[in-house]
């Protein structure tokens, strides 16, 4: 148990995000992060029955507003105060209904515990390496990477997409 666990660690500090391949929330089809070379990145992890919801719309006008440079990957979770207990299906409805979402979103997943993701694993460890401990307080948490993959930083689940706190990094 105890090798498995160093051997996960060693896998997950020599990969990047462009190793990470993930099911899209419709299931139709793969979101191959390897795609998103030379693009920023922002990984956000997102709830349909949260305070921060309405962070879509936003998140959906940064999509549009800056798409030649960034692509955004959302990620529905339950981990927090069982704010997304829809399947992927009624996720994906509500999205397209509510916010007019077009981003890519994949598959429900779970970004804390035991049963994290590999993806938010391996965010989690490159947040670690900047002095970030426990970067996932809640939904709506943004993973921003730059267009070679590297993690620029964590921004808060209460920051606003359309700030200057996340816009600055893409003007």
């Amino acid at each position: 148990m105890f090798r498995l666990a160093i051997l996960s660690l060693l896998l997950v500090g020599s990969m990047s995000i462009y190793d990470f391949k993930v099911p899209s929330l419709d299931g139709s089809h793969t979101i191959d992060f390897s795609k998103f070379k030379g693009k920023k990145i922002l990984i956000v992890n997102t709830a349909s029955k949260c305070g921060n919801t309405p962070q879509y719309a936003d998140l959906q006008k940064l999509y549009e507003k800056y798409k030649d440079k960034l692509v955004i990957v959302g990620f529905p979770a339950n981990n927090f105060g069982q704010q997304e207990p829809g399947t992927n299906g009624e996720i994906q409805e509500f999205c397209k209904k509510n916010y007019g979402v077009t981003f890519p979103m994949a598959e429900k997943v779970s970004v804390k515990g035991d049963d994290i993701s590999p993806l938010f694993k391996w965010l989690v460890s490159e947040a670690k390496k900047k002095g970030i401990d426990d970067p996932i307080k809640w939904n709506f948490t943004k993973f921003l990477l730059d267009e070679k993959g590297n993690l620029i930083t964590v921004i808060n689940n209460r920051v606003n997409p359309m700030s200057d706190e996340v816009t600055k990094y893409l003007n």
